[in-house]
């Protein structure tokens, strides 16, 4: 193969990979190779208790999260022939990250084989001559910068499942199929494979 055709078809690829990250973490297992990270998973703690996760990616609300966790409590505890749960623990946590990008636009004119030289100079502003320095900026000449804060939620919560209806006194108590009826039209599921 070509260099040519090498480096289309990697590029193609790269751009499959970033559409798929450019979507909201959808309701899916989580697993791993899938289009967009993240997703639900459980672990059975006891015969009617199980631990729940969902964990969104960097495009996926809190409240999508936390809807999607509640969806596959009530799920799963239909699939196990039970009615309704109650949350015992519940627990969201955040994680955020900030980056700081220098604009990919600005590029001095002396190029970067010069190292950590930088010029210096005057200039005459409104209120007389300023100095710029490299190493102390100036809001007119200094390096341009994106900084941005991406935020990352994952809700878990340990569910104990009963038969019968909800415990009526207890807010942490839900009826499985009224959770699944009203969330349902709510949640997105993974795009069909295309053939």
């Amino acid at each position: 193969m070509t260099r040519k055709p090498a480096a289309l078809i990697a590029s193609l690829a790269l751009l499959g990979a970033l559409g798929a990250c450019a979507t909201a973490t959808p309701y899916q297992p989580k697993m791993a190779g899938q289009a967009a990270s993240g997703g639900f998973s459980e672990v059975r703690l006891e015969p009617n208790r199980y631990r729940v996760t969902f964990a969104g990616n960097t495009l996926t609300s809190r409240e999508t999260v936390e809807g999607y966790l509640l969806y596959r409590a009530a799920e799963l505890t239909v699939a196990q022939g039970y009615d309704s749960f109650t949350i015992v623990d519940r627990h969201t946590d955040k994680d955020s990250r900030s980056y700081v990008e220098p604009d990919p636009l600005y590029s001095p004119w002396y190029g970067p084989r010069f190292g950590y030289w930088r010029p210096a100079w005057r200039y005459h502003g409104g209120f007389g001559w300023r100095t710029w320095d490299p190493f102390w900026g100036d809001p007119f000449f200094s390096d341009r910068y994106d900084v941005r804060t991406v935020d990352k939620f994952e809700a878990s919560a340990e569910v104990a499942m009963t038969r019968g209806p909800k415990d009526a006194a207890d807010p942490r108590s839900f009826d499985a199929r009224a959770v699944m009826e009203n969330l349902g039209p709510r949640i997105q599921r993974p795009a069909p494979p295309k053939t």
